[in-house]
């Protein structure tokens, strides 16, 4: 059959399933490169159609036809629902460290993705940044921190970051308003179009980020860490903030420093941050000073927040910290409650 009535035939029988191929045909040729016809280069979309069909078992977002107006939607900005997707993990070498030898199993088809409701009228009596306040002055601070990081992630800042979408947020000592910046900064990131967060609690000795978003009791980092019979779907949880996800820290492990150093944990995070090119990782960790954890973390990370107090955290405090992180390619350093907007962020290293 020739190109042509291969591409005929595959369009009738997408439209008989009430399917129309769309997205970009756009191609940019490498050089030396004969550029296709457009013929070939609908082929070459149906093929991908037909790719992620047979791995997913539904249409990938670029052709998902609308729901209906009464149907309940669990799908994310891209149509597609990645919490059902994020569970995909049939093939890998991914274990957890407990007794269990089983992976981390993927769901069946039909099931959904879970999604918290935050209260956003408590988040901005706390202090957090609020969807419709864009042009706030806290807005404006979180701009000005989140542009490079996204640039890095982008792979657009001067020199290449490996593993530049691995966000780890921490601080000195406790106390210093890590969990604030690292929940404004994914609501900042979350306002962007072109990327989307996850938000992971990791301070497992402390999980302010999963108390604040009601998930101190649900399954999550710890549990996926420990095997069991717990799914990544199980963990991760939509909100209503478009474009932002949480995976809450799980149930207290007395081994949790060993499961964060595992490799379980770096399969997981490996899995994580590949599944889809726009995510970016945000990992809100101990203090470096108080707990063994944030070290550990720091080997899977790309790019590293500490935030430092304004009039507080010593400079001798800071400088053993970032000691404990120096493996890290980039870090930046962020002084919380400055006394002006211009000491807000400063970088070192």
């Amino acid at each position: 059959m020739s190109l042509v009535e291969r591409a005929a035939k595959r369009l009738e029988e997408l439209g008989k399933a009430g399917v129309q191929a769309a997205g970009d045909l756009t191609y940019r040729p490498s050089e030396g490169q004969v550029a296709p016809t457009l013929i070939e280069r609908a082929v070459r979309g149906i093929e991908t159609f037909d790719e992620q069909w047979n791995t997913h078992g539904r249409i990938p977002p670029a052709i998902q036809p609308p729901q209906a107006p009464d149907s309940p939607s669990f799908d994310d900005p891209t149509g597609t629902d990645r919490a059902h997707l994020d569970s995909g993990l049939e093939g890998t070498n991914v274990r957890g460290s407990g007794t269990s030898s089983q992976p981390f199993r993927a769901h069946s088809a039909s099931r959904q993705g879970q999604r918290v409701e935050l209260d956003l009228s408590k988040l901005a009596s706390a202090g957090f940044l609020q969807p419709e306040s864009s042009e706030s002055q806290l807005a404006n601070e979180f701009r000005k921190i989140k542009r490079p990081l996204i640039k890095a992630c982008q792979g657009k800042s001067a020199m290449p970051i490996q593993n530049a979408n691995r966000i780890m947020v921490t601080s000195s000592i406790q106390g210093e308003g890590k969990t604030f910046v690292s929940l404004n900064l994914a609501l900042s990131i979350a306002m962007e179009r072109d990327s989307t967060v996850l938000l992971i609690d990791a301070d497992t000795t402390r999980p302010g980020l999963s108390r604040l978003a009601g998930l101190a009791s649900k399954p999550g980092l710890l549990d996926l860490l420990a095997g069991g019979s717990v799914e990544v779907s199980d963990a991760l949880f939509r909100t209503n903030i478009e474009r932002l996800s949480l995976l809450p820290a799980g149930t207290g492990q007395r081994q949790a420093t060993e499961l964060l150093a595992s490799a379980a944990m770096e399969q997981l995070v490996q899995h994580l941050a590949s599944r889809y090119p726009d995510r970016i990782l945000i990992f809100d960790t101990p203090p470096l000073l108080g707990a063994p954890e944030p070290a550990v973390l720091a080997s899977h990370m790309g790019q590293i927040i500490v935030v430092v107090e304004a009039d507080r955290t010593m400079h001798k405090v800071l400088t053993k910290a970032l000691t404990t992180i120096q493996s890290c390619p980039v870090v930046t350093t962020v002084l919380n409650q400055a006394s002006s907007p211009e000491q807000g962020y400063f970088y070192a290293g």
